[in-house]
């Protein structure tokens, strides 16, 4: 919000910005940021009740063998899917491998979603026409793609923003700076969206930094920083939505750093009790970020008890169409093993390619 130096206009709140206390209850800690229409704080609260159902299916899905491995977001989902309300269809969204909730408050089909994290193949879905650029897995190298089409946009004139989710342990990468450094330079219209909930893997956030906030990091290198209770859907809406709209505007790229917490361990192959105490864990559970948004929108009147029930009758529908998906048997294309190799194939790719299909008729 408006701050009276250029330095200090850089600087996050001093303590996350927040609309709603843990019990739902409203406070007023929001540093004069707006709170969103309620129809679209009834959708967010929609989405995060499909969201966690489709986590807890994909979960089980894992454990049953359909999906190779599956990093859960559970307790994540109001920064999930607020990152996907705050965007319009002409945007980017630059998603990490934990953040397939994202991807489904963002439209996509389910199936296509999970196809990486079946094994499949790299991306299910088509990036060009979704404008969702393939879930990353290495850390931090999806922030530089974010800036470079953000600035690519903003030469051709675009009305869009790239919208990079990232960890707090990607913070921690070169490729962070890198991409803080080029944006602000180039005043791209991206936000950095950094889900920090508490671990990168096993690193607890106090061994990997020093800083009293990752908000702070944007700082240095001239990016308008902000922190915001990652638990708190109406807080996370809000400055979402002022941080895009911001980008937008052409004034430069924001970083914002949501506080929240990842209930479950950081993937099925993850034994999170060897780092964690359960306490913990618990003290977090009565932050949950759907039941403190369903306390406060009912306590408004704005959701009724049948609003409650038909939005889990939808997430118990749409997770039975997960399961479907997933239980049947993927048919692969041999042929597909040529694809996306090179922009034009080499010599020795096209006699292999030859050599498969020769083989393939000759059955």
């Amino acid at each position: 919000m408006s701050r009276e130096t250029p330095a200090a206009a850089l600087l996050p709140s001093e303590v996350p910005v927040r609309f709603l206390a843990e019990d739902g209850t409203r406070v007023d800690e929001h540093g004069g940021y707006s709170e969103p229409p309620s129809g679209r704080l009834v959708e967010a609260y929609r989405l995060m009740v499909l969201g966690r159902r489709f986590d807890a299916q994909a979960t089980a899905l894992t454990k049953q063998g359909r999906l190779a491995v599956y990093p859960s977001s559970a307790g994540q989902e109001a920064c999930q899917v607020a990152s996907a309300l705050a965007l319009t269809d002409a945007d980017w969204l630059f998603p990490t491998y934990r953040d397939s909730v994202a991807l489904v408050a963002r439209g996509l089909e389910p199936g296509e979603i999970l196809t990486l994290l079946r094994g499949d193949a790299h991306c299910g879905y088509d990036p060009a026409k979704t404008r969702v650029a393939p879930q990353c897995t290495p850390l931090a190298t999806q922030t530089l793609h974010a800036a470079g089409l953000a600035h690519a946009m903003q030469r051709r004139g675009e009305d869009s923003v790239a919208f990079a989710l990232i960890g707090d342990g990607a913070t921690s990468e070169g490729d962070f700076h890198e991409a803080l450094n080029f944006a602000a330079v180039f005043k791209a219209p991206v936000v950095f969206f950094v889900q920090n909930n508490g671990f990168a893997i096993s690193v607890p956030f106090e061994k990997q930094s020093a800083a009293p906030a990752l908000a702070y990091k944007g700082v240095g290198y001239g990016v308008r920083s902000e922190q915001v209770d990652g638990n708190d859907a109406v807080a996370v809406l809000s400055v979402l939505d002022d941080a895009v709209a911001h980008a937008r505007s052409g004034r430069g790229p924001v970083l914002v750093e949501a506080h929240t917490y990842r209930i479950d361990a950081h993937t099925n192959a993850d034994d999170a009790t060897r780092y964690r105490d359960q306490a913990e864990v618990e003290k977090w559970r009565a932050a949950d970020p759907v039941r403190r948004l369903e306390t406060y929108l009912t306590t408004e009147d704005l959701l009724s008890a049948n609003d409650i029930e038909r939005f889990r009758a939808e997430a118990e529908t749409f997770a039975a169409g997960v399961r479907d998906t997933l239980n049947a048997d993927v048919a692969p294309d041999p042929m597909s093993l040529f694809e996306h190799v090179y922009a034009v194939p080499t010599r020795q790719l096209a006699a292999q390619r030859a050599l498969v299909t020769a083989e393939l008729e000759a059955r």
